[in-house]
């Protein structure tokens, strides 16, 4: 299975999704060894001094599918669940500096934290999903799918021009405009979708 992220794909100001929506999208890949399950708590990894979050809906592919129309693409999603994105920024950083790729600052074992996934029907309005996350018991990104630049079926359908899609498949599908932030050794975090409280864990 892949994991596929999109980066830069909220707004905080609907006004600017036609400006900014020009086809390129920004697409990434995570290994499945980044994926934390069943609320189990993260390590903090030992190769990095600044852990950044970004927390994001995750649409999981139910069928395969090879260049994929944007009108069909929904119907590819079996389910949904929220997932925190971390980079390692600093070696991020270090590795723009030389212009090599993200997949170090990515790639990295707990990278991917996950919930349980909801059926793709619990959400009849893909374009309307609320989403947040709170840290230590303050809320730090509030998110709704309407903000995005690229929709769940836009994004699908640009995916499979270049890759197919099979069953299992991850998409992160980008982070609210605002809130991302630095994670530290002993934060408790908790992602929710539509108010039910679905990621549960402590970096340790």
């Amino acid at each position: 299975m892949k994991i596929i992220g999109i980066g830069k794909n909220y707004v905080s100001d609907k006004a600017e999704i036609e400006t900014l929506k020009n086809g390129a999208q920004l697409i990434f890949t995570k290994p499945e060894s980044t994926l934390v399950t069943n609320n189990k708590d993260v390590v903090f990894p030992s190769i990095t001094n600044e852990l950044v979050y970004e927390v994001e809906l995750v649409a999981k592919i139910g069928k395969t599918g090879k260049d994929i129309t944007i009108a069909d693409a929904a119907s590819y999603i079996s389910e949904i669940a929220v997932g925190i994105d971390y980079t390692a920024k600093d070696v991020l950083n270090a590795s723009r500096a030389n212009k090599g790729p993200w997949a170090l600052a990515k790639g990295f074992d707990g990278a991917s934290p996950i919930s349980s996934f909801k059926p793709i029907s619990n959400f009849p309005e893909l374009n309307n999903i609320n989403f947040d996350l709170v840290i230590n018991g303050e809320q730090k990104q509030v998110g709704n799918t309407d903000f995005m630049i690229y929709n769940f079926s836009e994004i699908i359908s640009f995916v499979s021009s270049f890759m197919t899609l099979v069953p299992g498949d991850l998409i992160f599908t980008g982070t609210p405009a605002l809130g991302a932030g630095q994670t530290f050794k002993g934060d408790h975090l908790q992602a929710s979708i539509e108010g039910e409280l679905l990621l549960d864990f402590k970096m340790i």
